[in-house]
């Protein structure tokens, strides 16, 4: 036995220790590294950040956190690994197989894949250049943070394993794989756990088969060609959570209200120009307006402490930003209209236009957004799409590229879905409508026109615009 085999012989914990979850009934943990990474201050502030932001606005059960998904993912992991040691065990070097020694860099790099998100993470990485990616692998590899420190027990080189893991970087592409391919724990807890708090059935699939026919195989991820219909039906979840709940024009509407907020926000406390200073203490924000944030800054922040200072906006003399403040905390959503490339720049300047005209600031009350998935793809060199393609094996060994023998996939692969966005106050369409049909200038036609044929055209026009 190694001198790490040892090490983590040593730590088991003599009796497992579970949480009760709502969707994998219990989470198992027999590792006392798992138990004590939990307990760390780093990994309880993902209770405080939402896993899916704005969307619980119109889905509103979906108040859960990125800390149970997170404890999700670990353990999907944890059951496929362990199938894997049951069924498909390495015996000699290079049989592709199952190296039960990865066990331990794939079940913490599971459980601490998100430990770098923040609040409203999306929105708030676009407007203070964040990067959750980046900051996950700088909470494992800091020796600052409690998570390293606890990591650091099974080797000085130990975060640096999980890190690249996150990165993809790992050398054992199945360990990768685990943890992100087009089917991979993350996606398999995120889409039966946000479909479960959101109350739709979009999300189900057949868990439980799927984890009975994944298995490794030369170096990779393969699953058994007798499980094809049950990663089928994992796509079609997958694609129909993103078409109805992902990218649902309410939850991104209040997105753009949260954008424009942390703008006017970023301008007022930078006081330029027709900004009145912020007079609320913001002290936890204050590294990030300014730009010279540093780690600790960051895990201070979560979605309570965004929230607190959004309610305090709300009285500020600013009336910009008082009045997205208002917005964001009492739902008050921008409205949108789908638009393509051919006409997308014609009508965001006829909004624009309109906009500035009733005195709204086009700076911070018109955005755009772009909600576009894959839903599938298989591996093409030099494609801009390098996804990991989805392989079956047969009883004879035989693979096969999961598109080419299932039609319902085949009709997603390749086949980018979602639509192009501008948003605007809810009630500038409105007052649009009340113009008598006479008075209406070309610009305000040309918006009443894209507006309308969304919400009344369900067939030529909105299909032209989506795809």
């Amino acid at each position: 036995m190694s001198e790490f085999q040892n090490i983590i012989a040593n730590q088991k914990l003599e009796r497992e220790k579970v949480f009760r979850d709502p969707v994998h009934d219990y989470i198992h943990i027999r590792d006392r590294i798992i138990i004590d990474l939990i307990d760390t201050r780093e990994f309880q502030r993902l209770r405080r950040i939402k896993q899916l932001g704005t969307s619980s606005y119109t889905f509103h059960g979906a108040e859960h956190s990125r800390f149970n998904h997170s404890l999700g993912v670990y353990e999907i992991t944890r059951r496929i690994i362990s199938q894997f040691d049951r069924n498909y065990r390495s015996k000699t070097d290079g049989d592709g197989l199952w190296n039960n020694d990865e066990r331990m860099v794939a079940i913490c790099a599971a459980l601490l894949h998100d430990i770098g998100h923040g609040p409203f993470s999306h929105t708030f990485e676009a407007i203070f250049n964040t990067d959750h990616e980046a900051l996950t692998q700088l909470i494992i590899t800091s020796k600052q943070t409690e998570v390293n420190q606890v990591l650091r027990r099974l080797g000085d080189d130990f975060p640096e394993k999980v890190a690249s893991v996150i990165n993809k970087t790992y050398p054992n592409q199945q360990v990768v794989q685990l943890i992100s391919s087009q089917i991979d724990a993350d996606r398999m807890d995120y889409l039966r756990r946000d479909a479960f708090y959101a109350g739709v059935s979009y999300g189900e699939f057949d868990l439980t088969r799927i984890s009975r026919v994944i298995r490794p195989f030369d170096k990779r991820i393969v699953f058994d060609f007798s499980g094809m219909h049950a990663v089928e039906d994992y796509i079609m979840s997958r694609y129909q959570m993103y078409m109805q709940v992902y990218f649902h024009p309410v939850s991104r509407g209040m997105e753009q209200v949260l954008k424009g907020l942390l703008a006017r926000a970023k301008d007022c406390y930078l006081e330029r120009d027709n900004c009145q200073k912020i007079e609320a203490p913001i002290h936890l924000l204050e590294p990030f307006l300014k730009n010279n944030w540093t780690l600790d800054d960051y895990l201070k922040l979560d979605d309570h402490i965004m929230n607190a200072y959004f309610i305090q906006w709300a009285d500020e003399k600013d009336p910009i930003l008082a009045d997205l403040a208002y917005r964001f905390i009492n739902r008050k959503p921008f409205k949108s209209v789908i638009t393509n490339d051919n006409e997308r720049e014609e009508l965001r300047t006829a909004i624009f236009n309109e906009l500035s005209k009733v005195g709204f600031d086009p700076n911070y009350y018109i955005n755009e957004d772009s909600s576009f998935d894959l839903p599938y793809d298989y591996y093409r060199p030099y494609h801009s799409s390098q996804k990991v393609q989805i392989d079956l094996v047969t009883k004879t060994n035989q693979v096969v590229e999961l598109s080419q023998v299932s039609s319902l996939v085949h009709s997603l692969t390749g086949q980018v879905r979602g639509d192009h966005r501008i948003f605007f106050p809810r009630e500038f369409i409105a007052d649009l409508y009340n113009l008598p049909q006479e008075s209406l200038t070309d610009n305000q036609k040309k918006i009443l026109d894209a507006y309308t044929n969304e919400r009344h055209d369900v067939t030529h026009n909105i299909q032209e615009r989506l795809f």
